[in-house]
């Protein structure tokens, strides 16, 4: 893009003191993964792909469904029935067509999982299962790559940044996953479509702080009770 352009277009963000142009290339030369297309993954891709970045991975296995498009934004009612990459493909297109998008859709295993981080800067975890988070955390370890973490129930969300400038990492704070695979989630209880736009927003600034080196809290978990209207953060 033309610098006249890449002005008109991030102008709101280049006002910014603390982001400038500078800032605004970073985010245009960042690599990011998001993991998950759903309620978490959505607010964050639609967030990403409007301040620029310049590659925005995305990687889920599911189909859209219509109990989906409470909370899952970026979809839509012609969205129901195809893959939810490809769903986000399109939406990201139409809203920013600079950004480089590389659709994975495929489930996150052992097999996969450290040749699809390795191709990226910085991971938000997205996903919805235990199974998934733990392991999207160990790689991320393992291979020095910053994570952004959010999960959501109900009414409640947490949100932490991990193994970033050598800070903690998800097992200082929960070492094991819980071992009761019939733990209540989103699908048992339920969750208000709002709160996921709410928890993926502040994920998604938090990863924009990341990628333009502002002052970032580490080792805190923030807690966000929407059915009281409460935010704790926790240092661990």
């Amino acid at each position: 893009m033309k610098n006249e352009d890449i002005f008109s277009r991030y102008s709101r963000q280049i006002f910014i003191e603390e982001i400038g142009l500078e800032g605004q290339r970073k985010i245009m030369n960042s690599k990011v993964l998001v993991i998950g297309a759903g309620g978490l993954g959505s607010p964050v891709i639609q967030y990403l792909a409007a301040a620029g970045v310049g590659v925005l991975g995305v990687t889920d296995f599911d189909e859209v469904e219509l109990h989906n498009l409470n909370r899952q934004v970026i979809h839509n009612e012609n969205s129901v029935g195809i893959s939810k990459v490809k769903s986000a493909e399109a939406f990201v297109k139409s809203l920013n067509h600079q950004v480089k998008f590389i659709g994975i859709e495929e489930k996150i295993e052992d097999e996969n999982i450290e040749e699809i981080i390795s191709q990226f800067d910085l991971i938000i975890d997205g996903s919805d299962n235990f199974k998934t988070r733990y392991l999207v955390n160990d790689i991320c370890v393992q291979l020095i790559k910053p994570l952004v973490y959010g999960s959501i129930l109900g009414f409640s969300g947490q949100v932490a940044i991990f193994n970033y400038n050598g800070s903690k990492n998800l097992r200082d704070i929960f070492p094991e996953p819980p071992f009761d695979e019939n733990l209540p989630d989103c699908d048992s209880l339920g969750v208000l479509g709002a709160l996921p736009g709410i928890v993926g927003s502040m994920m998604a600034n938090l990863a924009l702080k990341i990628i333009t080196d502002l002052p970032l809290q580490l080792n805190q978990l923030t807690l966000i009770d929407t059915l009281e209207w409460r935010f704790q953060t926790i240092n661990f």
